[in-house]
């Protein structure tokens, strides 16, 4: 509301809520701060794990940064902000997300002090940048060289991934599996990893120690027709996405028919039909059949006499799969099926898994699809098991694209902050205290993995500070012996993209959020207090009775 010779001017519509200056900003900041704080406690070996129930009461038990962010139910748009960077550190990197929240978290707090400092917030700002610039070049010098052959180093990276998570239970035949799948996958000379092609099948029974690596796919559904063989060796596969049914006319046709031997010889043509697409599959030599569409009844028994096993409605994503692992091609019309367009695989079965039937495609030849079946006690146990999977095959494709890694357990943080404090001592005026606060920033994650393991976390980092000046670059924090160890001896490793990915999301929403100094927010138009779209007393809106 702006004065104008004693009459009030409203730019704003009634109800709008105006926060300014060093309110918005502190009001902001408290938001990301207490994300930070949700998710602090979930870090490391020794983090705890959150319950969260939504509105159906669906339960999900995780210490996932990502998947605790994205269930709850964030108001707060800066914690929204706070929300975004541990999704994009789980869709770019697949791990860190906790560790990327912290930090940003940790940045913000330590603007705050600047700004009770009377330092201007691009100041600050500023100094993050040159911070985070000086943090990458610092990052490549701690790097290590990992090639495809080093599967023991790779087994370290995805066994570090999977530590505190429920993913633990069966760590190294766990790590194993996510190495093989990796690398069974990744072709020679192409950089890119796509874990899309890794397919995590989920069945509640058995243990963690049943899970499995199918060479191939296991698809969750089952034959469309009893008389269908079973098992299926030596198979040779037809993918095809078009419906083995007679299909309707585009346009509305009527046919008359005037007399029985008509209808007789109709439904005889259709039969017929029917009979010429089976017998094109058949003639082509396959013996296993995955349709994306339906298949006619009629079909069914057609391709049960040919003992051909046949599976409808595939998923188009599991056609795509099932092509990148038998090598056959999906067919969008039954008139070109030939035998060079068929996939092949060792084995074809059906079989029954916690009481429920599933197609194995099995012992493929150098599939670039494979499947993994996971299995445990309970849907939150695989549930939870899945996620730490995921974090561990996008650590080791990771690792495969960009050829680097560097020591965990915090030993990263705490030489960066060394080197920072160096730095910012050669840089001249006020940014020399964003780039400390910076690197007195990054030391959050130490702490945090001390204080998680109900360790003295001003003891830890005294230990890690002095290891790290006497030169022992890779010494990070044993939480089982509580002690400073060297991390790269221990095989606590990560892939350098968790590092880079996590400190530049950290640094660009911090930098974001210090930024805004007045937040603006628009009540929301014509609601009745308390926000519910209904009339007082319940019932519908008026006029809206007759309609539904």
């Amino acid at each position: 509301m702006a004065q104008l010779g004693g009459t009030p001017v409203l730019i704003l519509k009634e109800g709008s809520e105006r926060t300014r200056g060093r309110d918005a900003q502190s009001r902001n900041i408290l938001a990301a701060k207490t994300i930070a704080a949700a998710v602090k406690t979930t870090l490391g070996p020794k983090g705890m794990d959150k319950m969260l129930v939504d509105s159906m009461g669906d339960v999900v038990i995780t210490n996932d940064g990502a998947t605790i962010l994205r269930e709850m139910d964030i108001e707060h748009p800066a914690a929204k902000m706070m929300a975004e960077i541990a999704k994009t550190q789980d869709e770019e990197v697949g791990d860190g997300t906790t560790s990327a929240v912290v930090i940003a978290g940790e940045l913000l707090k330590k603007a705050e002090d600047l700004l009770d400092q009377e330092v201007h917030p691009t100041l600050i700002a500023t100094g993050y940048r040159l911070a985070a610039e000086k943090a990458y070049e610092i990052l490549d010098g701690l790097a290590y060289d990992i090639t495809p052959t080093d599967t023991e180093l790779l087994r370290k990276i995805a066994a570090t991934s999977m530590t505190g998570k429920g993913a633990e239970v069966a760590r190294d035949m766990l790590v194993d599996l996510t190495v093989n799948a990796v690398k069974t996958i990744s072709e020679k000379g192409v950089h890119e990893i796509d874990i899309d092609h890794i397919k995590l099948e989920k069945k509640v029974g058995g243990s963690a120690d049943d899970t499995e690596l199918i060479s191939g796919m296991v698809i969750d559904k089952e034959r469309v027709h009893p008389g269908m063989p079973k098992k299926i060796e030596n198979a040779k596969i037809a993918l095809i996405n078009s419906a083995f049914e007679i299909e309707k006319t585009e346009v509305d046709a009527k046919i008359e028919i005037t007399a029985p031997d008509q209808l007789k010889a109709f439904l005889d043509e259709e039969e017929k039909m029917l009979k010429d697409m089976v017998d094109k599959v058949t003639a082509s030599g396959a013996n296993v059949l995955f349709c994306q569409k339906g298949i006619d009844d009629l079909a069914q028994h057609y391709l049960a006499k040919a003992a051909v096993m046949a599976v409808r409605r595939v998923k188009e994503s599991d056609m795509k799969k099932l092509a990148s692992a038998t090598g056959g091609k999906i067919l969008t019309t039954l008139e070109e099926v030939r035998p060079d367009d068929l996939g092949k695989a060792g084995l074809a079965a059906e079989r029954k898994i916690s009481g429920e039937e599933m197609i194995f495609v099995e012992d493929c030849h150098n599939p670039k699809a494979v499947s993994i079946l996971l299995r445990g006690g309970t849907e939150h146990v695989v549930d939870e098991l899945e996620r730490g999977m995921h974090d561990g095959l996008r650590v080791v494709a990771c690792a495969l694209e960009d050829g680097k890694y560097v020591a965990g357990g915090g030993s990263v943080e705490i030489e960066l902050a060394l080197k920072l404090r160096e730095y910012a001592a050669s840089v001249g005026g006020r940014e020399q205290l964003a780039i400390q606060a910076f690197a007195d920033a990054l030391e959050v994650i130490p702490r945090a993995l001390a204080e998680n393991a109900g360790l003295d976390p001003i003891d830890m980092l005294v230990a890690l500070r002095s290891a790290h000046e006497k030169g022992k670059k890779t010494a990070g924090l044993d939480v089982f012996k509580g002690e400073p160890t060297d991390m790269k001896k221990a095989g606590v490793i990560e892939p350098l993209r968790v590092k880079t990915q996590a400190i530049s999301s950290g640094t660009e929403s911090a930098t974001m959020i210090l930024r805004i100094d007045d937040v603006i927010a628009s009540s929301s138009a014509g609601m009745p207090p308390g926000g519910g779209g209904m009339p007082p007393g319940g019932g519908m809106p008026p006029g809206m009775e007759g309609e539904y």
